[in-house]
């Protein structure tokens, strides 16, 4: 009775530093980040209360229609993310845990990602700008164009910036809209060049598009698999690889012609 009251006693407090451990896992900051889907914004309109795209040196005509860039939200840096909030956003579809390097690669502090952000934005919004003028034969020495999208920063609405510059000039080239007076919505960088980039994270703005509206989506053709992975009812997804397939897929959709592609 001794012997088996001893290893009783000796199995419970062997218990207590393995409970101990198993919390302390539990609750200890692991190096994710949880998104979830943000914000997105009409770049043809208004984004609180300052128009996203002017334009002088040319005429710009009336647009009908929306064209939404789409963003996610995900913890800051500093956020003590556990293995219960892992556990307990891994299986959500309106959720993604992601390593905090790919979330946050410039940097640990936030005054470092913050300004990694807002400069991404810039060369984001000056390649737009190079681009759309490029592809209209516009000269940048008479055509100005001003972006402004606040509390947004990197690189991903560079498409949508650029269609949205063509849309406000010249439309879908023949006195329509380039949007053919849908809600589109995408994703996607640009280079001064015209050519689309994969930007990550597509699952979940596909589903910020179509809470807001949206009922089309581009999304660079590099990430079709990851933006079908969830993709929400009633949105159509559109592949895009540069600046001209996005334009002549848009102008098939609002001619109704089976051209368009799909992923």
């Amino acid at each position: 009775m001794l012997s088996r009251l001893t290893r009783s006693q000796a199995v419970a407090v062997c218990a207590v530093p393995v409970v101990a451990l198993l919390a302390t896992a539990v609750f200890a900051p692991l190096p994710f980040s949880v998104a979830q889907p943000g914000m997105t914004a009409n770049v043809l309109g208004k984004n609180q209360g300052t128009p996203v795209i002017t334009v002088s040196g040319a005429p710009t005509r009336t647009t009908g229609g929306q064209l939404r860039m789409t963003t996610i939200e995900a913890t800051g840096p500093d956020a003590r993310v556990s293995l219960k909030d892992v556990i307990g956003n891994w299986f959500r579809t309106d959720r993604a845990v992601m390593p905090r390097d790919a979330v946050y690669p410039s940097g640990n502090s936030v005054k470092e990602i913050e300004k990694h952000n807002a400069e991404q934005m810039q060369q984001s919004q000056d390649a737009a700008t190079q681009a759309a003028l490029k592809y209209l034969d516009l000269s940048a020495d008479k055509v100005k164009v001003q972006l402004k999208l606040a509390d947004v920063g990197g690189p991903s609405a560079g498409l949508l910036f650029t269609l949205g510059i063509i849309d406000k000039l010249n439309g879908d080239g023949s006195g329509g809209d380039l949007t053919g007076g849908r809600t589109i919505a995408g994703t996607g960088t640009i280079d001064a060049a015209g050519k689309v980039g994969a930007v990550g994270g597509v699952a979940l703005k596909t589903q910020a598009a179509r809470r807001d509206g949206a009922t089309v989506f581009l999304v660079p053709k590099a990430e079709c698999s990851d933006a079908k992975a969830e993709l929400p009812k009633g949105l159509r997804l559109v592949p895009v690889t540069t600046l001209k397939g996005a334009v002549d897929s848009l102008v098939a959709l609002e001619k109704g012609k089976d051209s368009v592609p799909s992923c």
